[in-house]
């Protein structure tokens, strides 16, 4: 592969809410990830990147843009993606 090659990422928006930026430390990030990554590629990176949402994995709700996605949902340059604990009612 050309050092061009290798360079070609897709760049992505993450958003957490609620008790996840107290896990992350952060309101959000940007992540790199490479071309055809899916959304379930992408919660992996960010388990490694940020280990205490690596038990938040299964019961976390995902959206890109305005609309939930499953794990399939291959992401697209500038999409922006947010990360939801799951729903606590009372």
């Amino acid at each position: 592969m050309s050092d061009k090659q290798s360079q070609v990422q897709v760049q992505v928006r993450v958003n957490f809410y609620s008790f996840f930026k107290e896990l992350t430390g952060c309101p959000g990030c940007s992540q790199s990830v490479a071309p055809g990554s899916t959304l379930a590629n992408l919660i992996q990176l960010l388990t490694e990147r940020f280990p205490k949402l690596g038990p938040m994995r299964k019961s976390m709700l995902t959206a890109v843009d305005v609309e939930y996605q499953d794990g399939g949902y291959v992401l697209r340059e500038g999409d922006e993606v947010s990360l939801f604990p799951p729903v606590q009612g009372g």
